[in-house]
This record gives C-alpha cells, structure tokens and sequence, in this order.
C-alpha cells in the first residue's frame, strides 16, 4: 500500500487527534488545497464519506453531532468549497449540533495575495460557527483544533471552523497528537441559590407548564427529565426540537402537544394559561418569545447549559445553569407543587384536541393525498426503533405538529433557519450511525432536489433508508402564507419531474403512489429494501390555510 509522503505532517496530525477523539466518520469534498488532510485520512481509521456537495457534507456531520453529542466532522478545499460549507455551519449552530468543519486554504504566504481560491475563509465564518480560526504556524495545531472541538460541544453545541493552509497541512508537526486536544468537561448542577429561587417560583405558582426546547431532547438528560416530570407532575409541551409525548409514555405528566411557528395550537392555549413557564434546553430561536409570551407578567425559569437572551418578552426570574440532567435532579427534590386540578384537566384536554385532529386522517380517501392521512400512514411506522428526518416546507408543519417521538434524538428538524434540503443528508448519516436500523425521511419536492444528488453518495456508501417526496410543484410553505399575507402568491411554482424514474437513475428504488390505500404495502415493501428508497407522493395541499387559523397576528402584519 503506497504511505503519504510525510507520516509526521500536521494533516497526519490533525487525523491522529480526531481518531483519539474518537470520529469514525469525516464527510468531504477534495481539493488541492486540502489534498494532504485527504491523503492522511485514506491511511486512518476514519472512514472518508466522499460527498457531492460540501454542504450536504457538513449537513451529514451535523446529524452525528445532533445525534452523539460529539462533533461531526467536514472537509472542503478553499474558496468556493468553503463558502458552500456556510449554509450547513449556520444550520449546525442554531440548530445546536457541534460540527468541526476544516477548510482548506493557500499558503501562508499568499494569504494577502490575490491568488487562485484566496479568501478570508475565518472572517466569512465568524457569523455561521461559535469559533472560527485560521492556523498560522505548526505549533498552533493542537492548540487550535482542541480549543474548537471544546467549543463546539461544550455548553450550547455548535458548529466550528479552521481554516488550514496548504503548506501548515504539508509541514512537520513539533507537537505531541496523543495530549488530551479537544477533551471535554463535565458540568455539575446549577447553583443552590438558582435552585432555590426556581423552586420557589414554581412552588407559589398553581398553573406552570414545562417548555421543553431542542436540549432538552438528548439521550444523556433523558432519564432526569422524565423523573423530574414523573415526581412534579407538571404538565409539558414542546418546541418541534424539544422532547415530545415519549417522555409521558416513560411515566412523565401530562404532555399537551408542540408548538412552534403558528401560535394557535392546542398546547398554546396552555401556553397561554399557565402562571409559571419552566423552560428547560429551550432556545428563542425555536419559537420567539414575543409571539407567545408578549404581554405576560408571570415569571420564567430557565434550566440550560448557557445563560439565556433576554429578551422583552422572556426575562428569566431564575436560572439554572450547567448540565440540565444534574440540574433537574437537584430542582426536583425542592419542588413541591399544588396544581389547579381544572387546569391539568386542561392539559390532557388539549392532546384529546390533537389526538383528534390527527384522527381525521384515518377518513381522508381522496388523491392527490391529503396531508392527514400522509401523517397517519407515517406515524405508523415511526416505530420505536425508527430514525426519522423531517425536511423543511408544509409537509415539515404538518409532521412536526402530529407526529409524536418516541424517544430522544429520534426525529431531526431544522427548525432554526428551517434550512431546505436537510432531510436526504440526514437520513444518510443516520443510516451510518444506526447500521441495520429503520431510516426514514421526507421532503417536499421543492427540498427535495436540494440535495437528492446525494443518493448516488447513499448508494455507494451502502445507506439504507425510506424517503418520502411529498410533492405539490410548488414551495408550498411560502404559497400558503404568501396568500394569508397578500391575498395571492408568487414565486412558487415549479415544474413537474418524476421522482422515481430519478431515484432509479442512482440505483435506488422507487414507488409511485395513485391512492392513499397503496401506502401501508408499499412501506412495508420499502423497508426490506437493500437499497436506499424514494416514495413519490402527490399530495393536496388545499387544507393548509387550517394550519394558520386564528394564527397570532404578527405573522400577518
């Protein structure tokens, strides 16, 4: 087998100090300005996902983060391979998924030259990651990988960039790779002075609701919460980030549905009666405060990892800041609620409300698919061992409204920049992480395309997943509310093409749906496939103007 050049360069060194950190997987566009972290990663443990976009690349790395609490790792070449790296970091840092992403560069002494591929790669990154940097000499290269990866998984997780210069990548390194580069701390509970002041307010109040936000849904703070709410017994609605109806279904309190986006859902009117908010791993820019809050006197409690934005419609009157499991484990043993017996009446009330939304599927026969009855077949089969990814459009709306989790981590969503596309990149991470589980996604057709270049990658990786292409030729989501706004619409339309003859193109399979009845057969067909699967469903989006009835008038004005 031919080595590189130099086993002792700093991209063998970057390599070394990822395996010990213990990456398995790095997703990436090659480039000359990166070629040697290529070369280095050929001869490593890390298996090397060639991908055909280096968004989607730091798309797929962001699932991992999403996923395994540690960071996914991309790579691109300089210039436009990282500027085509932006969308995906943005994504990764609102979304809180710790990403490093490495981005080729020209030397360093061309790096104020107007050469081929120059550009302030760092400068352009700083708004899309919590850290970005350039390394500038061989000794920097420990030190500047460990500070980013720390970064980006402590405290709220995020995205990350580091700039590496062709001949830093070439050049010895004078370090040692096997230091403790990038080893994480753990974070204790809250302070007993914020522990006591939460408790207090949550213990004069007789209607608080828990918010549970995009943190508060991960595999390691799963069991506090459910014990929290277990002995509590306070009612909870999530963001479509948050932890959803799976924590009831452990033994938690009443869940009372999600909210997001449109304040008119059964959980807002919750929402809006509670006397007492507990927010727990909740991020403004899951649903903005001065859509649901505005206006209100009651106090709000924040348990997270970082201190919270104030804002004028969310000022915090405690805060419990550290890990959010140990911090739910202290708060619980302090709380000691009496709560208004009309009010959790009111709770499960709303989920019945829901429940029975969700239920009008079962009687919706016609096609084009109406999107209940897309839901309907859907949850059945987000079984507990299903990992689903949800894309962004309507049919993001209406899934993230109806479709409950049944366990953390189990259903991703962009709903920070509501990035399109996401969906298909995601799926094939998770296929990687979860080898021989269920895999399933969807997408509008408008998302769709995005991204779907990406099937030949899923092919040739051994991917295994069902995608389903809820079709309207349209971007449907900014159609509906464009006429809410304006009275018409413009700008949506798109043009017809045939998913699955595209899907079979790359080697996958494909389904074409002229009833709702074929549905069940053709999922159950789907999941025994040895190839990735595409489901083209038309669907008739004619009811969408219910999901923005009695919507909150900002969205109007």
């Amino acid at each position: 087998m031919t080595q590189p050049n130099n086993l002792n360069n700093c991209s063998n060194a970057i390599v070394k100090i990822l395996e010990n950190h213990g990456v398995t997987h790095v997703f990436g566009v090659p480039g000359a300005k990166i070629d040697s972290l290529f070369i280095a990663l050929k001869h490593s443990k890390i298996k090397l996902v060639l991908c055909r976009h280096e968004q989607n690349a730091a798309f797929m790395a962001a699932a991992f983060g999403r996923v395994t609490g540690k960071i996914g790792v991309c790579v691109a070449t300089s210039g436009p391979g990282v500027t085509n790296l932006v969308t995906g970091l943005a994504t990764a840092t609102s979304e809180g998924d710790a990403v490093l992403a490495i981005g080729g560069e020209v030397p360093v002494d061309e790096r104020l030259k107007k050469t081929h591929q120059s550009l302030d790669a760092t400068s352009l990154m700083k708004p899309a990651t919590k850290f970005s940097a350039e390394v500038l000499t061989t000794d920097q290269v420990g030190e500047v990988f460990g500070n980013a990866i720390r970064v980006a998984e402590s405290g709220r997780p995020g995205a990350v960039f580091v700039s590496l210069p062709k001949d830093i990548g070439l050049a010895d390194y004078p370090g040692d790779i096997n230091a403790a580069w990038g080893k994480s701390i753990c974070m204790g509970a809250g302070s007993q002075s914020s522990v006591a002041q939460a408790a207090a307010v949550l213990n004069s109040s007789k209607r608080p609701i828990v918010v549970l936000g995009m943190q508060s849904s991960t595999a390691d703070t799963a069991d506090a919460l459910v014990a929290f709410l277990k002995k509590t017994d306070i009612p909870y609605i999530s963001t479509f980030q948050g932890a959803g109806a799976w924590v009831e279904g452990k033994g938690g309190s009443t869940y009372a549905g999600r909210i997001g986006l449109f304040r008119n859902q059964p959980a807002d009117k919750i929402l809006d009666q509670a006397d007492a908010i507990l927010a727990i791993g909740y991020d403004p820019i899951e649903y903005d405060p001065s859509i649901w809050n505005t206006g209100k006197s009651r106090p709000v409690v924040c348990v997270d990892t970082i201190v919270a934005d104030q804002d004028n419609a969310f000022l915090p009157a405690a805060e419990l800041v550290g890990d959010i499991g140990a911090s739910l484990n202290v708060l619980a043993e302090q709380v000691n609620v009496t709560i208004d017996r009309e009010y959790l009446a009111a709770a499960k009330s709303a989920f019945a409300e829901l429940q029975s939304t969700i239920a009008e599927g079962d009687k919706m026969d016609g096609f084009p698919v109406q999107p209940l009855r897309l839901i309907r077949e859907l949850q059945k089969q987000m079984t507990a061992g299903t990992h689903v990814a949800l894309d962004v459009g309507s049919n993001y709306i209406w899934t993230n409204r109806y479709c409950a989790a049944d366990h953390a981590r189990q259903v991703l969503v962009s709903n920070g920049q509501q990035t399109l596309g996401v969906a298909l990149p995601w799926a094939i991470a998770l296929s990687l992480i979860y080898p021989g589980q269920r895999v399933l996604s969807s997408s509008g057709d408008g998302g769709f395309l995005f991204t779907a270049t990406e099937l030949e990658t899923a092919v040739r990786v051994g991917a295994k997943f069902v995608h389903v292409v809820w079709d309207s030729h349209s971007y449907d989501m900014v159609s509906f509310q464009e006429v809410a706004h304006y009275g018409e619409s413009a700008g949506v339309q798109l043009g017809n093409y045939d998913p699955v003859t595209f899907a079979e193109s790359f080697g996958c399979k494909g389904y074409r749906i002229t009833s709702p009845d074929q549905l069940p057969g053709v999922f159950e067909q789907a999941f025994k496939s040895d190839v990735p699967v595409i489901i083209h469903v038309p669907v008739d989006y004619s009811l969408n103007q219910r999901l923005m009835q009695d919507v909150h008038q900002s969205y109007l004005n």
